[in-house]
């Protein structure tokens, strides 16, 4: 049974599956701040210096009006639109990045798929005999 696990955790798609699902999870906390940190700020100061991450409605008469999002939530339920724009903007920008990653593998397997093979040797020399037959002249 142990020599059976060994077999199936060595084999290339699991080990392959690993390394991205890590990389996924390193790539996504770098769009999550790319989109936290950069587009979010860029898109408040166009739209005045609002904030979406504290935008929030309160459903309970516990939370005080002007509160940040996440002491809000302390006080009672809360629905936290402006997380929800920043998060579904971080999917996009994810979605986006993605899309543009397979399309470029696409079209390189694409370019190589066109590639001619080259000639074996012995059919290139017998085509080289060939056309020098055809060029020499018949008696």
């Amino acid at each position: 049974m142990l020599g059976d696990f060994k077999t199936f955790a060595l084999r290339g798609n699991v080990v392959d599956l690993a390394v991205g699902v890590i990389i996924g999870a390193a790539f996504g906390a770098i769009v999550t701040s790319a989109v936290q940190d950069i587009f979010m700020p860029v898109i408040g100061a166009i739209t005045g210096g609002l904030d979406f991450s504290n935008y929030y409605i309160p459903l309970s008469s516990k939370v005080q009006a002007g509160l940040p999002y996440a002491d809000a939530k302390k006080h009672g339920a809360v629905i936290g639109y402006g997380q929800f724009l920043t998060l579904t903007l971080n999917f996009l920008i994810v979605a986006f990045v993605l899309f543009l990653v397979i399309r470029a593998m696409n079209r390189l397997q694409t370019a190589e798929a066109k590639k001619p093979d080259a000639m074996p040797a012995d059919v290139k020399l017998l085509s080289e005999i060939r056309d020098l037959l055809a060029e020499k002249p018949r008696v």
